[in-house]
């Protein structure tokens, strides 16, 4: 898929998020959900933050810091159908354990605001990157600036369906 596809996609996402966030009850954002696990609040925390995060990692690759590495064939299957195996369970990279907090609902509006704004940054700069160039994903192993990008896209869509898991249980 081209960045440009992606880019669209991560600013409808995104507006989906916003607009799921101010549709969730107050009273619910921060509680652990009736089916365990975390609540909207932690959701929102953890995407976002690990978007950011991501976004780094694009940079990292556009400033030309990344190893020539191969991309595992089970991570382009990902990629180019766009999601992540069906029915499958992950857990948080140890890497990433314990980023995850509850916020107020005014935290969460301001963290994808502050997506938006340096993923617009970032975007302007992708062409830069050399597709050769590759950073460590703790799980996917290495990924390109643009793989980056479409892993946002998958993880952002992947957490959208356990917001309507957590809305369910309520």
């Amino acid at each position: 898929m081209r960045n440009s596809s992606v880019f669209s996609l991560l600013k409808d996402i995104s507006a989906k998020y916003h607009d799921f966030l101010r549709e969730v009850p107050d009273d619910q954002f921060q509680l652990t959900p009736p089916i365990g696990g975390w609540s909207y609040s932690e959701v929102y925390s953890h995407i976002f933050d690990i978007s950011i995060l991501t976004l780094k990692e694009v940079e990292h690759c556009i400033k030309g810091e990344g190893k020539i590495k191969p991309t595992a064939f089970i991570v382009k299957v990902i990629l180019f159908f766009g999601s992540f195996p069906p029915n499958a369970k992950y857990k948080v990279p140890k890497a990433l354990v314990g980023r995850e907090r509850k916020i107020t609902k005014e935290a969460a509006a301001a963290f994808i605001q502050k997506f938006l704004e340096e993923l617009d940054i970032v975007y302007s700069q992708l062409h830069l990157a050399d597709p050769a160039l590759k950073t460590l994903h703790p799980r996917l192993g290495y990924l390109n600036a643009s793989q980056w990008f479409r892993f946002m896209e998958i993880h952002l869509k992947h957490h959208l369906k356990q917001l309507k898991r957590i809305e369910k249980s309520f």
